[in-house]
């Protein structure tokens, strides 16, 4: 019997360099595929935003009926999450953080306009979409908190799991950081994740986002930022999730 592969998405080429060396091109546009251990990969490279990201999970899942979706990449940290660049950041669930009603107090989540966002069976979704846990619990068994170098490995880096906030518009400011945080209780932001969240609930699949700390969200100073270092930890964690075959 043929398994089933295991999805992954990343928005850029550049957040997956290391994965791609395991992989090669097929027909299907950006799409990659092999063989990371015993387990079988189909990579996309979405492009940035919420409508290439949702664009490719729906084109991923329809052709290729993945196990589980893994979205990886690089991300902003939120000033309070206590985190740094370089450091690993595991969703536990995802959230819209521009879709919403905007009244004289201000921003209100959808559930203020009593329209979901998606219906399925019973259940509501407004911004939020929770990722699943089983996933996440076996990521963070698999990549403990400040591990020793390896070899051929990285660094110390801390490591956390919270709220991801997706959004259209990319934080520069210390004060929109600060509004965001407190408003969703998030760790970390990105332009892509609760769109794939949304798709993957739609179909019923699972989906764990792990995201490499390149910077903090304040005001925009991009000669504080490790991009490289980020992009490259985040995919050393997914290697090792996928080799070791505990996903």
């Amino acid at each position: 019997m043929r398994q089933s592969p295991i999805g992954m998405i990343s928005a850029t080429q550049r957040e997956a360099r290391l994965i791609l060396k395991n992989l090669k091109k097929t027909s299907s546009g950006n799409f990659y595929k092999g063989k990371i251990g015993w387990n079988n990969v189909i990579h996309v490279i979405s492009g940035i935003g919420k409508t290439n990201a949702s664009h490719a999970a729906t084109f991923l899942i329809e052709k290729f009926s993945p196990l589980f979706i893994i979205n990886f990449g690089i991300g902003g940290a939120y000033p309070s999450s206590g985190l740094r660049p370089g450091d690993i950041a595991i969703a536990d669930r995802e959230i819209y953080g521009d879709e919403g009603l905007w009244l004289k107090d201000g921003f209100h989540k959808t559930d203020v306009m009593g329209i979901p966002l998606l219906k399925k069976s019973r259940k509501k979704y407004f911004n939020e979409f929770p990722l699943d846990k089983n996933l996440v619990k076996k990521a963070m068994k698999v990549i403990p908190p400040n591990p020793p170098l390896i070899k051929g490995g990285w660094g110390d880096y801390g490591i956390r799991t919270g709220a991801f906030i997706t959004v259209s518009t990319a934080t520069g400011t210390h004060r929109r950081a600060r509004q965001l945080e407190k408003r969703f209780s998030a760790i970390c932001e990105n332009m892509e994740g609760a769109a794939i969240a949304h798709v993957c609930a739609m179909y019923g699949i699972p989906m764990v986002e792990i995201r490499g700390i390149s910077n903090i969200v304040e005001d925009r100073d991009k000669s504080k930022w490790d991009i490289r270092t980020a992009a490259e930890n985040c995919q050393k964690i997914i290697l090792t999730l996928v080799k070791e075959g505990r996903m």
